[in-house]
């Protein structure tokens, strides 16, 4: 995820990561975990990103701007046991808290990959039962968010509609947790968590597309060796930049032995062209979508689309975008003053937006715009991350949005779950800084004058893997990766027909971290667990 402590929930939570110094921080004192059996029961990805932002130190331990480096950490994992009711039935599960290290070929450590891995127990045959890798993207985001949030047997307390309780906050059993289906494992990438280069040259090396993806690839090598997985069905889960990379690790990895049963696909951009690029005006029509679905949220699109269902809107949305929309846009300047007037009505009827806005922005605007002049009449901004949360404004002048009330807003219950949860129930101690965000070097996306793009790879993983499938779960109100632009995306991979077959689609009515929403959350719980089952083999069961 993304912002001060958040600012990166996935990719397109924003980016903004710490600027390279340089020299490493001061060395960090870390406290070796002690393996423990300690028994608990309990009862039932908008714009490029913005120019590198200092990190304010508050005090001691709160590392100052630069990447998240390290030295020894312990390499012995915490393991823990526990037990939750899901549906009525009671599941006994290990946990498993770590640090693995990478190596060169000569055997030096180069880094430390922390995740977080929960097995169920009892299981007859425990090597042929599923096993997903799950993380998030930023590229700089921990894993907390769907750790805590999505996936994962403890979750914090939030509203009903995702946004903040008054605090103190609650740590409570996630009823929805995937458990049920699939074991767990959390991955931090190096950078991210409590995940520590060596020094910041080998940090550099492994912030950016291809080196992210060679090293969690190695940590998902060594993972299957060391804990006899070699035999269980394999799945990927990841959420924002975190799909991107779950693309890429898909192809990367069938070319090295691995193969995937499926990927599931939270806020997905696997071409950042589609949610960054301003050099042409595709990016305005596949954002259009997503306005309208806020706008009607909000009450602010014209009335007779008001009365009609989400779905509805959008179809004609959908229509229009890329149909009266994007010609006009194509026709520039040639676009007749009857024609402009015409298309200047029909963005107020889908985005709620004043004429003389819309005129003035000449017919083009963009997320942050979008957020802050929405519900401007009323001082308030919509989230990026979810258009349904708002928050005030009280500086009423500004062109685009001061904050993301979708971020802010589950920052600290998140941030006070994670930390009571890792250090009192999972027994995992350390004085190491747990980066939610940032702790990267500035990434290196392996482009010049372009955009990362891992279609290609997941392609390959299509033509080389005949039963891979792959699960997209999009949010109507993600302005961070508009479900729109992750279907033009699919539509423009270049994949067979018969690899269309293998993919799923899975809306809901909630943003960028779809789970945060008690609705949404339930859905993706059952969503997830008939994908798993659609994309075993024929008699194998989650």
């Amino acid at each position: 995820m993304q912002m001060s402590i958040l600012p990166i929930l996935l990719l397109l939570m924003g980016q903004q990561t710490a600027p390279p110094t340089s020299q490493a921080p001061a060395a960090e004192t870390r406290q070796a975990p002690a393996q423990t059996q300690n028994v608990t029961s309990r009862e039932a990805p908008a714009t490029p990103p913005p120019a590198p932002q200092q990190r304010q130190v508050r005090g001691p331990g709160i590392p100052g701007p630069g990447p998240a480096v390290g030295g020894q950490v312990s390499e012995t994992p915490v393991i823990t046991h526990h037990s939750i009711v899901v549906n009525g039935r009671t599941i006994n599960y290990t946990a498993k808290v770590g640090q693995m290290p990478l190596k060169n070929p000569a055997g030096d450590t180069e880094a430390h990959i922390f995740y977080m891995a929960y097995t169920v127990d009892g299981q007859n045959n425990g090597a042929r039962r599923p096993l997903t890798f799950c993380f998030n993207g930023g590229p700089g985001s921990a894993s907390m968010w769907v750790h805590m949030g999505g996936m994962g047997p403890r979750s914090p307390k939030l509203m009903p509609n995702g946004s903040m309780p008054p605090p103190p906050y609650q740590l409570i059993d996630n009823k929805d947790t995937w458990l049920d289906t699939t074991d767990l494992v959390f991955v931090d990438p190096v950078g991210t968590g409590y995940s520590r280069a060596k020094n910041l040259e080998i940090a550099k090396r492994m912030n950016g597309v291809q080196g992210d993806i060679q090293s969690v690839g190695e940590f998902m090598r060594l993972y299957v060796a060391e804990n006899n997985r070699e035999l269980s069905p394999l799945f990927i889960a990841g959420e924002s930049y975190g799909t991107f990379r779950a693309a890429g690790l898909a192809g990367y990895l069938i070319d090295r032995g691995l193969a995937f049963n499926g990927i599931v696909l939270i806020g997905t951009t696997l071409n950042l062209e589609t949610i960054w690029s301003r050099s042409d005006d595709l990016v305005y029509e596949l954002e259009l979508p997503t306005y309208a679905a806020d706008a009607w949220y909000h009450k602010k699109i014209a009335s007779d689309l008001q009365k009609k269902d989400l779905k509805s809107v959008l179809k004609e949305a959908e229509d229009f975008a890329l149909g009266e929309y994007a010609l006009a846009l194509n026709k520039g300047d040639k676009l007749s003053g009857p024609e402009r007037k015409a298309i200047v009505d029909k963005l107020v009827r889908y985005t709620g937006l004043d004429a003389t806005y819309i005129e003035q922005s000449n017919l083009r605007f963009d997320v942050q715009h979008f957020t802050r002049q929405l519900l401007r009449d009323r001082n308030q901004t919509i989230g990026r991350y979810d258009g349904r949360l708002t928050g005030d404004s009280s500086l009423n002048t500004g062109e685009t949005s001061e904050y993301d009330p979708s971020s802010t807003e589950i920052t600290p219950p998140f941030t006070a779950a994670f930390t009571s949860y890792i250090r009192n129930e999972l027994n995992y101690k350390t004085d190491m800084y747990y980066y939610p965000s940032g702790g990267i070097q500035p990434w290196d996306y392996g482009v010049q004058n372009g955009f990362g793009d891992t279609t290609s790879l997941l392609r390959n993983a299509f033509t080389k893997n005949p039963y891979m499938k792959v699960m997209i779960a999009a949010g109507y109100f993600d302005l961070a990766t508009p479900f729109w632009a992750v279907d033009y995306t699919f539509n423009h991979m270049g994949l067979h027909p018969d690899m269309h077959k293998r993919i799923s689609w899975d809306f809901y009515p909630a943003g960028h971290m779809l789970y945060i929403d008690s609705e949404s959350h339930a859905k993706l719980h059952r969503d997830v667990a008939a994908f798993l089952s659609s994309a075993l083999p024929e008699g194998e069961a989650p």
